[in-house]
């Protein structure tokens, strides 16, 4: 398998998965503005400021990427796919389609965070992953600092396989280590609701 024809779209309770669309900078923009404080702690890639032009570039080279099957970067909207409350995806991270495997990454803003999406996003991407998509791996990686993110996984019924001991350099420029959870087709199952 040397392509993909990934799917576009999932459908969940409260929210929507789906591939980034040309036009989708603005709605990007405003997912990110104010983000900065709670994001650059973890994720290197933060910014203070993200311009409606800078998104949209970002929104294109996602949307490239996907249709080369390259690297698969998630929007997720509200129900009515009328607002970016965070980002996930399907990250391939050098790894060959033929493998099948994917690691899972996600961002929220604020606004959207602490409320239990991380873990309902989680477990729609492994849904949606083992269903609809070929995976039959999907990785979770995070700082051993990220304790929210050791929990979103977790709570998603992810197994903990272990700790990379400073393979990382964190944001604020100390070395760190990942955490590494991981999840199979055919033996991860959707977790009970609490």
């Amino acid at each position: 398998m040397d392509y993909l024809l990934a799917p576009e779209r999932h459908a969940a309770r409260g929210f929507v998965l789906r591939s980034y669309r040309t036009g989708d900078g603005a709605a990007l923009a405003a997912a990110l503005e104010g983000s900065y404080d709670h994001l650059r702690t973890f994720l290197p890639w933060a910014e203070p400021r993200t311009s409606e032009r800078a998104a949209e570039r970002r929104v294109r080279h996602f949307r490239a990427q996907w249709l080369l099957a390259r690297d698969f970067v998630v929007a997720v909207a509200n129900e009515a796919d009328t607002e970016i409350l965070g980002g996930t995806g399907f990250h391939l991270r050098g790894a060959k389609l033929e493998v099948r495997t994917a690691e899972i990454g996600m961002w929220l803003r604020p606004d959207a965070a602490h409320a239990g999406l991380g873990t309902r996003v989680l477990v729609a991407m492994l849904e949606w992953g083992f269903s609809a998509w070929p995976w039959e791996r999907l990785s979770w990686h995070c700082s051993t600092r990220n304790l929210a993110s050791i929990r979103v996984a977790e709570k998603a019924g992810m197994t903990r396989e272990g700790v990379l001991r400073g393979d990382r350099i964190e944001t604020d420029g100390e070395r760190g280590d990942t955490m590494l959870f991981g999840a199979l087709r055919g033996h991860w199952a959707r977790p009970e609701p609490r």
